[in-house]
């Protein structure tokens, strides 16, 4: 009897188990969590596979996704003004878009991830976060040293990439601090982290000094992590930093899920002999002197910022610019990628690609012109498509598209010393690359743009024109992207006529007529727009007044210098250029590269308007029967921040780049088919009005659709 009762008892025990295991595992499969030996994962790497648990299993997948920055116009990431509503949003647009992922840099605010946790609730397809552990590169930069001022910087990285354990599992509290996430996190969004990626893009400088302080320590040896004999200092700290943020997560929650480090190609394990710049590839950083043990089951991946254009090694590698893809192209983006495959051991990610939708351009991809910059929102989006398939076909892991939204926070070194650095979020800069990456633009205009470029006056029947003439009627209107022109002429043959606008922004310098013409001006004028066709139309400027010149003629000498533009009133305009690179030395081609530059004046005919089918986003000028329409961009006319109306004081005077205020501008036209004719264009006085919050409203470029179909094959 006892015997009998010792047998049912065993047995009632090991069928409750059973049940018990059964409905842990429903539960866990619902929430696609994995659990085995006490320890839970959603995600796991399996040799070079990336594997997420769905449905009872874990499945391999190339997982496609977006980078999201944390501001919107009007602010900078510190103030992390984007609200819940935003996000749920945002949420909704990259989920429509096919995407797995989406990224983030660093910790946000506490209804970000509630955001992502409402919205995973009602979709049938979760989106999945990559969260990152942002490192205080400022810091980084004063000590020089990873483990500087005793162990500051690391400690402080892995007491933020903790927190963010804590958060991510909804159980944090983070008090207020400016420039910094804070408020209490109830959320519990860790069925969705699918993977850490800690660190940047690490400043090789940061780097080497790390490895020159710390020759003689030890390499780490954690319970999860370790690393090789061949490890650098700087993979120590990493390696340490990895480990013990995994150790955290385990201890606390039992819970892991796969680890990577910020890479970029300044600071990857590859050499690059005819690199020009020394700085571009004097230090790695090898991920694969960071070994995983047996207990790290989830397991650590490489991720990368990989774009077509930058270090110039992608431009000029023997290797790289001979290999032909499947297409038959020259392709040395795709063949970097398959040299970097090749020299890893576990799963890779792109966790950064793309190309700036810009008027302004600041570097060329020479083989495959995915230029970082001047690339139409089309042509944004047919390069990301294009860089996904070589990705794929490369047997990466996944590709996160840099960026979602645009930000006008952001500065390139081509354009940043012609702004005001405070105002940059309160306009939207079209010269600045950098602004511009993302799919989904932030365009002026409450609920729509005030003008459109595209030959219908419709959107000007309100409007009073400030210069009249027996030819033509001139209206002026501005927002906080462009000021927009509408010439409305008596007639206007566009291929036979040519229109003359000039313009002046500063009163004391300027021509007041144009060299070997006729023609002259009522005021002296700084900046000339020239209309003479679809394919010839440009916007020139007073030598004297050009921020190009007097930057790399007289200040950098990096041309050379010409005594006339240093004088006023020369009846001179000459080309604008942005510069792209300065003269650099391939020491492998033993080749002497010019500097480059590019021409920025010339404006672009097309459709302005993004609801026309012909839209065309680069397109600065449209003539439709006798109506003309221009937009110039702030930056081209050397306004650096028209919200608190500033212009670029007299560069001769300063000796340098200043700022002094605007009152307003003076701006006439005149049309001709024969330039020849002497006229005097009468200019009036015209100005706008300042703002401290601008407008703005959200809108999914061309890139959007296009990219959303090309994630789509990869489902």
């Amino acid at each position: 009897m006892i015997i009998k009762r010792i047998v049912i008892i065993t047995l009632s025990i090991v069928v409750l188990a059973l049940v018990a295991f059964g409905v842990h595992r429903i539960l866990s499969s619902r929430k696609g969590i994995y659990t085995i030996d006490g320890i839970s994962m959603v995600a796991k790497t399996d040799n070079r596979s990336f594997l997420i648990y769905q449905r009872g299993a874990f499945n391999e997948f190339f997982l496609t996704g977006v980078n999201i920055g944390a501001t919107q116009p009007g602010s900078f990431p510190g103030e992390l003004a984007i609200s819940k509503e935003t996000y749920l949003r945002w949420f909704q647009y990259i989920h429509d878009m096919h995407a797995d992922v989406i990224r983030v840099y660093t910790t946000m605010m506490p209804h970000f991830y509630e955001a992502l946790y409402e919205f995973n609730q009602t979709s049938k397809r979760p989106l999945y976060l990559m969260q990152g552990v942002w490192i205080n590169e400022y810091d980084a930069r004063e000590l020089g040293d990873a483990f500087g001022d005793e162990g500051r910087l690391l400690e402080t990285f892995i007491k933020d990439a903790t927190d963010l354990v804590d958060i991510i599992h909804g159980q944090a509290t983070l008090p207020h601090q400016y420039g910094f996430a804070y408020g209490t996190y109830t959320a519990d969004v860790s069925p969705y982290v699918i993977g850490w990626i800690l660190g940047v893009e690490w400043d090789p400088l940061f780097v080497v000094g790390t490895n020159s302080n710390n020759q003689t320590r030890p390499i780490y040896e954690g319970t999860y992590l370790s690393n090789t004999i061949e490890a650098s200092p700087f993979e120590r700290f990493l390696a340490e930093a990895g480990d013990r943020i995994i150790t955290y997560e385990v201890e606390n929650y039992n819970f892991m899920r796969p680890l990577s480090f910020t890479n970029w190609l300044t600071t990857d394990h590859l050499h690059h002999p005819n690199e020009p710049d020394e700085k571009e590839d004097m230090v790695s950083v090898n991920t694969e002197n960071i070994l995983a043990s047996s207990s790290f089951i989830s397991g650590l991946f490489a991720a990368y910022h990989v774009y077509p254009y930058y270090p110039e090694f992608m431009n000029y590698s023997l290797t790289y610019r001979e290999h032909i893809d499947d297409r038959g192209n020259i392709n040395p983006y795709q063949g970097y990628l398959k040299d970097l495959y090749d020299n890893h051991t576990k799963p890779v990610f792109v966790a950064e690609f793309g190309v700036p939708a810009s008027r302004g351009k600041t570097h060329d991809a020479i083989h495959s012109g995915f230029n970082q910059g001047f690339l139409s929102e089309k042509a944004q989006g047919e390069a990301i498509a294009h860089m996904l398939q070589d990705i794929h076909d490369a047997d990466y892991a996944g590709a996160f598209v840099f960026a979602w939204q645009d930000e006008w926070f952001k500065r390139t070194w081509n354009t940043m010393d012609f702004d005001i650095s405070l105002r940059r979020p309160l306009w939207s800069n079209v010269q600045t690359n950098e602004q511009h990456f993302g799919l989904m633009a932030f365009d002026p205009g409450e609920s729509g743009r005030i003008r459109h470029v595209d030959g219908d006056p419709s959107d000007w029947q309100d409007s009073h024109p400030v210069f009249s003439s027996s030819q033509l009627e001139l209206h002026i209107a501005y927002d906080e992207r462009y000021v927009y022109l509408y010439i409305h002429a008596e007639s206007f043959d566009f291929e036979f006529d040519q229109l003359f606008i000039p313009i002046m922004t500063n009163r004391d310098q300027g021509n007041d007529a144009i060299k070997d013409t006729g023609i002259s001006f009522s005021h002296a004028a700084d900046f000339l727009i020239h209309i003479r066709g679809s394919e010839s139309s440009v916007m020139l400027v007073d030598p004297y007044y050009d921020p190009f010149y007097f930057m790399y003629h007289e200040l950098l000498n990096l041309l050379p210098p010409n005594p006339l533009y240093r004088t006023k009133n020369t009846g001179l305009f000459v080309s604008m250029y942005q510069a792209l690179s300065a003269e650099i030395y391939l020491p492998q081609d033993d080749l002497i590269i010019p500097f480059s530059k590019h021409e920025t004046g010339v404006l672009i005919y097309g459709n302005a308007n993004p609801d026309h089918p012909d839209y065309h986003s680069l397109a600065d000028f449209y003539v439709q029967d006798a109506h003309i329409e221009i937009k110039i961009p702030w930056q081209m006319l050397n306004i650096s921040d028209p919200s608190s109306k500033m212009m670029l004081s007299d560069f001769y005077r300063e000796n340098g780049f200043a700022h002094e205020p605007i009152e307003g501008m003076f701006i006439g036209a005149y049309h001709t088919s024969d330039p020849a004719i002497a006229y005097h264009i009468h200019m009036t006085t015209t100005t706008w009005e300042g703002w401290e919050t601008p407008t703005y409203h959200e809108r999914l470029k061309q890139s959007y659709f296009i990219v959303k179909e090309a994630f789509k094959q990869y489902r």
